[in-house]
């Protein structure tokens, strides 16, 4: 069976496909709240859609910063990004059918 994804977990993941591998990468790149991200990337991390790691420590204090976690789209979440670029481009495509001028 394949898994669906709904229209914020595929924005996100379609972020994560564009290069943006961190949760504030994605939230500047989506416009989306850390309230919608950080829960969206702990979600498809348990389901196995996405792969998260920690920068090394020292590279985070070298920048003077907090530690980031970085993720990337595994086979199954790049096959769901996939699935739901088709689900919601047919979406857009009715809306536009009926629209008037």
């Amino acid at each position: 069976m394949r898994a669906t994804i709904g229209y914020s977990t595929a924005v996100v993941f379609r972020a994560l496909a564009a290069g943006h591998r961190f949760g504030l990468d994605v939230m500047r790149e989506t416009g989306l709240a850390s309230g919608t991200v950080y829960p969206t990337l702990t979600r498809a991390e348990a389901s196995g859609f996405v792969r998260g790691r920690w920068e090394p420590a020292a590279e985070a204090v070298r920048q003077g910063r907090p530690r980031r976690r970085y993720y990337q789209l595994t086979a199954a979440g790049q096959d769901a990004l996939e699935q739901a670029m088709v689900r919601f481009g047919a979406l857009a495509a009715l809306g536009r059918s009926r629209s008037h001028p």
